[in-house]
């Protein structure tokens, strides 16, 4: 089945056009922070989109710069949230290590799609956006096959009606096996408080590429006043050591205020993607409110500005100042509105294979209600831009770029993963 789409300009007396120009101008007052290419680089273009009976999807764009490529479904999954993956021996295809919001682990191989549930997975808080979240590798993984793993948690007793975010270390036993399991489970850092409502537990996990420190962001849980407030590691970006203790360069560290210790950053409302650039800079992307989801370069003790600043406005449609107006705050490289609404991020870098050499260096972001994969540059100076958009036809709620290889997941119930095949 093939089906043809094809973008067309419309003159700029258009109704429709003057309202998404007053809109726009509306949801964020400063239109030099989204990128340029938002809309222009797709409005002009023809597209093609063709699916065969072997679930290969051909995407073909008009712009010869802008790379192709077609996606090969591997495995099925229902409320994927993550993926990452195994260190690669032999130069076989990569294992994938993926998790569903129901509370499920999977190590699939990339070469069968073949999939083994991992057992001893702690019970999580499923519900709204809360149930098992993040999954990375420890930097020693190949001797201690040591994972960390995010997920939600309920209260107990008179609190079984809140939830927080916790994080745990664990060792993955039975690797090569049918009946691989989780064992020697330890605590690593939890949200605090644990609060009502189960949404923006934010909850992706990173190393430094040195592998000496865990970033760990933590949403807001869709109550403003956290972001600010010095008692609660809510709305914050968390840097500890692998085995959950604070470094004593930490920003804020106090030995009055335990939880202020912990904080890099603060002032962030949902983030759900972060990455080392080539240099060693950390970026973050971060899901704005109604507009002004945001591209971050992150830097030690910096405020982001939530919910004081938003280049977006509040769901009410009450606006929330802008970036520029107070510039005590770090402002975002790149904003988007209308939203993108990004959900994971990786950059891409050659290895055993290079299939997207113009993706170089580049951040790929996933995008929920764009149904898209997002290609953003960054310069030398540190500024950021978007210089791809595909339309992927479904929400994606993850990207994974591994050796020079490209995979996606799709969201919600028979999601794909699937993997980007250069043309």
């Amino acid at each position: 089945m093939t089906a043809h789409i094809e973008r067309i300009n419309i003159p700029l007396t258009s109704p429709l056009i003057i309202a998404a120009l007053l809109f726009s101008t509306a949801a964020c007052s400063n239109p030099s922070t989204v990128s340029p290419s938002n809309n222009k680089s797709t409005a002009t273009e023809s597209k093609e989109v063709s699916t065969s009976v072997n679930d290969t999807q051909t995407v073909t764009q008009t712009k010869t710069s802008k790379p192709d490529f077609t996606t090969k479904a591997i495995a099925t999954f229902d409320e994927p949230w993550a993926m990452t993956a195994l260190p690669i021996a032999d130069s076989k295809a990569p294992k994938l290590l993926v998790t569903q919001k129901t509370g499920e682990l999977f190590i699939v191989d990339t070469a069968t799609g073949n999939k083994t549930k991992i057992e001893g997975v702690p019970t999580v808080a499923y519900g709204g956006q809360g149930g098992l979240g993040d999954i990375i590798v420890a930097p020693d993984f190949v001797t201690s096959n040591t994972v960390y793993l995010s997920y939600a948690e309920a209260g107990a007793g008179s609190d079984s009606n809140k939830f927080g975010a916790k994080v745990i270390k664990a060792t993955l036993s039975g690797l090569e096996t049918t009946t691989p399991t989780l064992q020697n489970i330890m605590p690593i850092w939890q949200q605090s408080p644990k609060v009502t409502g189960q949404g923006h537990y934010s909850h992706r996990l990173l190393f430094s590429p040195d592998g000496r420190y865990l970033y760990i962001s933590s949403g807001e849980r869709q109550d403003k006043d956290p972001a600010q407030n010095m008692s609660m590691n809510l709305g914050k970006i968390i840097r500890l050591y692998a085995d959950g203790s604070v470094p004593k360069d930490n920003p804020f560290v106090n030995d009055s205020n335990d939880i202020a210790s912990q904080f890099w950053t603060m002032g962030n409302r949902n983030v759900l993607g972060m990455a080392f650039d080539d240099s060693g800079q950390l970026w973050a992307h971060e899901m704005g409110p109604k507009g002004g989801d945001e591209f971050n370069i992150i830097e030690k003790g910096n405020n982001y500005g939530w919910p004081v600043v938003s280049n977006g406005r509040n769901y009410s449609g009450l606006d929330i100042p802008d970036h520029d107006t107070k510039p005590e705050f770090a402002a975002p490289k790149i904003t988007w509105t209308p939203v993108i609404s990004p959900s994971a991020m990786s950059i891409y870098a050659a290895g055993t294979h290079n299939d997207f050499p113009s993706w170089q260096g580049n951040m790929l972001i996933s995008g929920l209600s764009s149904k898209a994969l997002i290609v953003v540059g960054i310069s030398e100076d540190n500024t950021a831009a978007e210089r791809y958009r595909y339309d992927m036809g479904e929400r994606v709620r993850s990207v994974l770029a591994i050796d020079g290889q490209v995979w996606t997941l799709e969201d919600g119930n028979n999601a794909q993963l699937l993997r980007l095949l250069p043309k």
